[in-house]
């Protein structure tokens, strides 16, 4: 909410706690079942009072953890720096009530020390990240993409040191292959620097952590799983059931190709809205209660254009448990 100019967080935030957060893994962190994406519309490109009142609508709701990526914008880095506006802004005096995540590993700046998983990329992109977003550390570092050439070591390493520095409080992996997850738990347990978390794509059309063991493995072992992309990139919404919007992501075609849609995929999306309609929800609100009601499920990662879209998102919260049939 507003007072006088000034951003002061709605006293009832934290009322509805018991619907809203769940335990990361065997650690002491709650994180909230629908956290927020800095993927996009957050970026330099976007209009930052948008940006603000997105930010403002879902921690007022109790959502504290914002997810970003030191390459998220457009232009890179320009999310963390927007971020770095909210904290000098409205959240400075919120820190110590909200988790803060971002990544390294994919393309950041030119030459050789600027992508992959190095120590030397690890670090100084940290260092970066906390300039552009004015904090002293992040709650969690991610290891963005599992680097098939650097040594697993000299990553997971990076990752220790990190949190020994102080620079971040937790760690944790994105989209690395069952085998290298496994390695990881194992190196960091023995540094005494636990994974709390790894951060892979799950959704009803892509099934591919539950189908590898990702998730499972999680689950034994006390990691915490949050998806992201959980409606495929608006795909999981009614944007497509009727044909490709003009002013869609899709024609946009830079993340979400025009082919995808093939009739096939149609039809299916179609039976899926109609056992939304079924649950009195919409095809968006049923593809994340789905997740959410899958096993080892910590959070949801759910980008918004606008405020509308972050309420309507957050309804999953709430949402009927599945039976075997509905899907």
């Amino acid at each position: 909410m507003e007072l006088k100019g000034r951003y002061v967080a709605d006293s009832h935030r934290y009322d509805d706690s018991d619907a809203l957060y769940r335990r990361c893994g065997n650690s002491g962190i709650l994180l909230p079942k629908i956290s927020l994406g800095f993927w996009h519309n957050f970026g330099g490109v976007d209009p930052y009072e948008r940006s603000r009142a997105i930010t403002h609508y879902a921690f007022d709701h109790g959502i504290t953890h914002f997810d970003l990526a030191n390459n998220y914008g457009p232009p890179y880095g320009s999310a963390e720096e927007t971020m770095g506006r909210l904290m000098t802004d409205d959240f400075m005096p919120y820190r110590d009530e909200l988790f803060i995540s971002t990544k390294a590993g994919y393309d950041m700046w030119e030459g050789p020390y600027g992508n992959w998983g190095s120590r030397k990329y690890l670090m100084a992109s940290l260092n970066q990240s906390l300039k552009r977003m004015n904090l002293d550390y992040v709650d969690l570092f991610y290891s963005h993409r599992y680097d098939p050439v650097t040594p697993l070591d000299e990553t997971l390493q990076a990752l220790v040191d990190i949190v020994k520095s102080g620079k971040a409080l937790y760690v944790g992996i994105s989209r690395w292959p069952l085998e290298a997850l496994k390695y990881a738990n194992e190196y960091l347990r023995q540094h005494d620097v636990p994974l709390l978390i790894y951060q892979g794509r799950l959704n009803l059309l892509d099934k591919e952590p539950q189908e590898e063991g990702i998730l499972d493995y999680c689950s034994e072992q006390g990691i915490g799983f949050i998806s992201f992309s959980p409606l495929a990139q608006g795909l999981l919404t009614d944007r497509y059931l009727k044909g490709i919007p003009e002013d869609s992501r899709m024609n946009k075609g830079k993340f979400l190709k025009k082919e995808k849609l093939t009739p096939e995929l149609l039809d299916y999306l179609k039976s899926l809205n109609s056992i939304a309609e079924g649950r009195n929800e919409t095809l968006a609100e049923m593809a994340l209660a789905w997740i959410l009601h899958q096993k080892g499920i910590t959070s949801v990662l759910v980008g918004a254009s606008n405020v509308e879209q972050l309420d309507k998102n957050m309804k999953c919260v709430h949402a009927e448990p599945f039976r075997n049939q509905d899907i």
